[in-house]
């Protein structure tokens, strides 16, 4: 492989990585090399829906990312989980599948064109869905991406939650996909057959038949390589060899929100004078690149049951065993599925435009932590149930940054959550909603009592203390590479391109302009398909 030539070089195989592998071989003309830092998505706790939870500081499948200690977080360091595997964060995430609000998609067309607009996003998602629903004016059919509508096998609890947050006030919502997002209701996930429906599985495996395209697995790229600012090749370390490939037309970026503007100022594109303090040969001067990071924050608040939840039945051994052999034989049961069954979204305030708050509704609870492992298979001793949200548009920004011009070194994440006073007043209010929502009926009944954060935090104070204390990433990190059409608040031109430079674009998480108000999956693979049609558009 070391010298091989190649049309298009794509650097990780995540969500957007695995959409444009599959589209840019899809005529056959063009030579495709797709190179991952990870292995196979061909495990078994890969493909078990619920098995997610062991992957969650598994090193063979997850880069396990650690933030600097972050004074909004009381001081804490967050774990940031970030998929290396073939399907990239798709392979290990819990599943949701949501598009976001259509504003969002209005709010990127402000910043980066109309290809980036409502329009072009709802015209994308309807080529891209097989929607289990059926088609309409939003979801669509016969794409290549199988959407379950979830509306089976669901725990009894969860007509509990619905009923009680309508009470609160929230109207039911059949489709948060459709014509709006606002209320509570049923999330649609990416699971297929009783299998997770990863990007790996729905894009990448089936393109991989393609002579013209080769996949590279365990291969870490370490720098992109430039004849002056034109970008001419990778390289990259396998099996304690370092190797170089080069690119005959472009080289693209999908190393996710944290890998994309690593990899770029590793190779000399980024901040001119932070480049220089590690001692690297700067490319070009490019501010933007690793500025502007932008991610969702959330918590759980937990209650102590007086009936059965998941707990019940996955805590005990023989729950376990039982739930095993159902799904395995039948492909149901809890492990079939992910533990967000239902939620919704919420506005904090009636005179907001749109919703600025998400739920996720588990029949489930994991107080009691293990260590080395997000305990979804081996949940609290007692019949627990928790109710999470994360806020939608935060107004904190945070930021990526070089440790070490070692390519194996993770960069510095400063996530600043919770750094302005906007995200503290509106999270605040949305913890307080969790609690009107379990003072109805029906759930009110069901309680026993509150365990988190416990009836002791009952001031401002107490609550904004708690949720510092207990919040965390709710894993979409984005906005770091941003696309846009103005060259002092973005690092890539409409087209994906990198100003400065000739023959190398981002297409990932990377490039959101904003962070859309739900999770970013969808949102990641919708930017892998327009990005594949930029590229050729501009190819012919």
């Amino acid at each position: 492989m070391d010298g091989a030539e190649f049309d298009y070089i794509i650097i990780g195989a995540g969500s957007a990585g695995c959409v444009l592998a599959n589209r840019l071989t899809e005529s056959g003309r063009h030579r495709v090399l797709l190179i991952e830092a990870g292995g196979s998505d061909r495990r078994f706790y890969v493909q078990m829906p619920l098995g997610y939870g062991k992957l969650f500081y598994d090193p063979a499948v997850n880069w396990l990312y650690a933030t600097e200690p972050d004074p909004g977080l009381a001081g804490n360091r967050d774990h940031w989980p970030r998929g290396k595997i073939l399907g990239g964060s798709s392979s290990i995430n819990a599943m949701v599948w949501i598009r976001g609000h259509a504003s969002d998609y209005s709010d990127w067309e402000a910043e980066a064109g109309a290809a980036w607009g409502w329009h072009a996003a709802r015209d994308a998602y309807r080529a891209i869905e097989d929607n289990e629903a059926g088609g309409d004016a939003f979801r669509g059919t016969g794409g290549p991406l199988f959407i379950s509508a979830n509306r089976r096998d669901l725990h009894p609890l969860v007509e509990t939650f619905l009923a009680s947050t309508e009470a609160a006030g929230l109207p039911r919502n059949p489709d948060f996909n459709g014509a709006a997002q606002e209320g509570v209701g049923i999330y649609q996930m990416t699971i297929h057959k009783a299998r997770r429906n990863s990007a790996a599985r729905a894009f990448l495996r089936p393109a991989m038949t393609r002579p013209n395209l080769t996949v590279l697995t365990d291969a870490h790229v370490t720098k992109v390589t430039f004849d002056g600012r034109q970008a001419t090749g990778v390289e990259y370390r396998q099996k304690g060899k370092s190797r170089h490939v080069r690119a005959v037309s472009e080289i693209i970026l999908s190393a996710g929100a944290i890998g994309s503007p690593h990899l770029l100022m590793l190779s000399g594109i980024g901040p001119a004078a932070h480049l220089k303090e590690h001692g690297i040969d700067v490319v070009t001067d490019a501010p933007m690149v690793g500025q502007n990071l932008n991610d969702h924050q959330g918590l759980n608040y937990t209650w102590r049951m007086k009936v059965p939840t998941y707990n019940d039945v996955l805590r005990p051994w023989w729950g376990k065993a039982l739930a095993g052999m159902k799904y395995l034989l039948t492909g149901t049961g809890p492990l079939a599925k992910s533990i967000n069954h239902a939620g919704g979204f919420f506005r904090t305030s009636p005179d907001l435009p749109r919703p600025n708050m998400q739920l996720y509704f588990q029949a489930f609870s994991t107080l009691i932590p293990r260590v080395g492992e997000r305990p979804l298979l081996s949940p609290d001793p007692f019949s627990g149930l928790s109710i999470g949200l994360s806020n939608c548009r935060p107004t904190s920004r945070g930021e990526i940054t070089l440790k070490s011009a070692d390519p194996f070194t993770h960069p510095k994440i400063t996530a600043n959550a919770y750094s302005t006073d906007h995200d503290v007043a509106e999270m605040l209010a949305a913890v307080k909603f969790l609690r009107k929502i379990a003072a109805q009926e029906p759930i009110r009944s069901l309680i026993a009592e509150e365990l988190r954060p416990g009836p002791g935090a009952h001031t401002d104070d107490h609550l904004i203390a708690d949720f510092r204390a207990r919040s965390g990433t709710v894993y979409h990190p984005s906005c770091t590479v941003r696309v846009g059409t103005d060259p002092a608040t973005s690092a890539l031109d409409p087209a994906l391109k990198l100003r400065g430079v000739e023959g190398l674009r981002v297409c990932d998480a990377s490039v959101f302009p904003t962070l859309i108000g739900g999770n970013t999956n969808a949102p990641s693979i919708l930017v892998g398909w327009l990005g594949a049609e930029r590229i050729l558009q501009d190819a012919r």
